[in-house]
């Protein structure tokens, strides 16, 4: 296994400091995509702008120094009323894009409105006649669908290890081992039988105790 297949196999193991040093230029990308005039990565902008935001590297005025001309500036600016009215159309809202929204003019949120409305009928805006509205449509919810599967791992993953933290706090190594066994229903010896009885199970009871837990919570509190 060479270096830099190494490093992508431990970011993916979860250890993101292994990641290659060079890093994505999020604003230089969306910069790429509004002047390559490609009608699939336009309709797919609200995707792109979504994961460059979650990225905590936009910055809507870096992208626009990187558009040289007028026009651009001018597509770029529509692009950005498109993903907000595809994010009203699916009643979303970010911090980041509320930020946004604050420097958009009367007629911008008009426009939001009136583009928002023309989804529901699965159209686009007139200067957007190439693109397929079913499909801006289909690549957002393909998007989002893969992300909340994604911070779903992600809050289960957390648990597990929060759980498994808390365990070890209370309960020996091979306390924890009998206390799992006895939850999964495993058969255990004579012998564990008598140490979880003796030990694991008297600490099992005091866990369960309510006021216990609730006199834990308050110490905690303060």
């Amino acid at each position: 296994m060479d270096n830099q297949k190494l490093l992508n196999s431990l970011s993916r193991l979860g250890f993101p400091m292994f990641e290659p040093s060079e890093e994505l230029d999020v604003n230089e990308t969306l910069a790429e995509v509004v002047k390559s005039n490609d009608t699939r990565l336009w309709e797919g902008f609200p995707v792109l702008l979504s994961n460059a935001a979650d990225n905590y590297q936009f910055k809507s005025d870096q992208v626009e120094k990187r558009l040289p001309t007028k026009d651009l500036k001018e597509q770029y600016h529509r692009l950005l009323l498109l993903a907000t009215a595809v994010y009203s159309y699916y009643h979303l809202s970010f911090s980041w894009q509320n930020k946004l929204k604050k420097d958009f003019s009367k007629k911008d949120k008009s426009l939001v409105k009136v583009w928002r409305k023309a989804l529901v009928n699965n159209q686009v805006p007139s200067w957007a006649e190439d693109f397929d509205a079913e499909r801006v449509k289909g690549l957002f919810e393909l998007y989002f669908e893969k992300k909340v599967e994604k911070d779903k791992r992600r809050k289960d993953k957390y648990e597990e290890f929060s759980l498994e933290f808390a365990l070890s706090q209370v309960f020996s190594p091979k306390q924890k081992d009998l206390f799992k066994k006895k939850l999964e229903g495993d058969p255990l010896t004579k012998t564990e039988q008598e140490y979880y009885s003796r030990t694991v199970k008297k600490k099992a009871v005091a866990l369960a105790n309510s006021e216990l837990h609730s006199l834990a919570r308050k110490v905690l509190e303060q």
